[in-house]
């Protein structure tokens, strides 16, 4: 029996309710710490889980069951097995299976964190897997690596300066260094966050809960940062790197 076509007047499909939010950023940024705060400040009135993403082990999922920020059984961890933007663009299937588990297991779900395993400045996910992408940097880092952009620097949903509390020890200036970043975004949100400072997790946080009001209100669009640059994997591979983003 053919399909019956849908009324023209019938209601558009509602949204996923379920906002599935990354976090990349290079190693050591303070990602998973990050995580562990906005289920800190979320997990009261928003139902959430956390997916993590190491090479070879599950740390950053023990580090943050032993936090006791959720229940362990809504932390799950993923062993990328290679390079760890593999498994957050080019082949998600792992990641989006451990999300999509999650989401049946514990429905309804508000947000689904993904924390990609600590890569460079060029990794950021695939919009087929997240809704929006937070990227992380910290002072520690140093102050001019905000100018030095890239996709997830330049074109993430927000970016996060993070240890902020730290600057004066490392020799940055916060100011500047937000400023700098808000110059190589065109205006795109950047916040500078400090785990101890309520303020600035409170803008994060406040932040966190537009994006979902604008996710279940069916208004924000998962943008796509844009593929990674070439880039190699070893002294074999100097002056001959490859690319990760398929065209997308």
């Amino acid at each position: 029996m053919p399909d019956t076509p849908a009324p023209e007047n019938a209601a558009p499909a509602a949204p996923r309710r379920t906002l599935r939010l990354g976090v990349a950023g290079p190693v050591g940024t303070g990602k998973s710490s990050l995580i562990a705060t906005l289920c800190r400040e979320l997990s009261a009135d928003l139902a959430m889980a956390v997916v993590t993403n190491d090479i070879y082990t599950d740390e950053d999922a023990r580090f943050l069951r032993s936090a006791g920020v959720l229940d362990a059984d809504r932390i799950r961890a993923v062993e990328t097995g290679a390079c760890p933007h593999t498994a957050i663009r080019d082949d998600i299937t792992a990641n989006l299976d451990a999300v999509e588990d999650l989401e049946a297991e514990f429905a309804p779900l508000d947000i689904v964190l993904v924390e990609s395993g600590g890569d460079n400045l060029t990794a950021t996910f695939s919009p087929s897997l997240i809704d929006a992408q937070i990227f992380c940097l910290d002072v520690a880092g140093g102050g001019d690596v905000a100018r030095k952009g890239g996709p997830g620097i330049g074109r993430a949903d927000v970016l996060v300066v993070n240890k902020a509390d730290l600057a004066p020890y490392v020799g940055v200036d916060v100011g500047q260094m937000v400023a700098d970043a808000e110059k190589a975004r065109d205006g795109r949100p950047v916040l500078a966050v400090a785990r101890d400072d309520a303020a600035s997790v409170a803008r994060l946080s406040d932040w966190v809960r537009d994006v979902l009001d604008e996710h279940r209100a069916g208004t924000h669009v998962p943008q796509d940062p844009g593929p990674m640059a070439p880039h190699g994997h070893g002294p074999g591979d100097a002056g001959h790197g490859h690319g990760h983003g398929h065209g997308h």
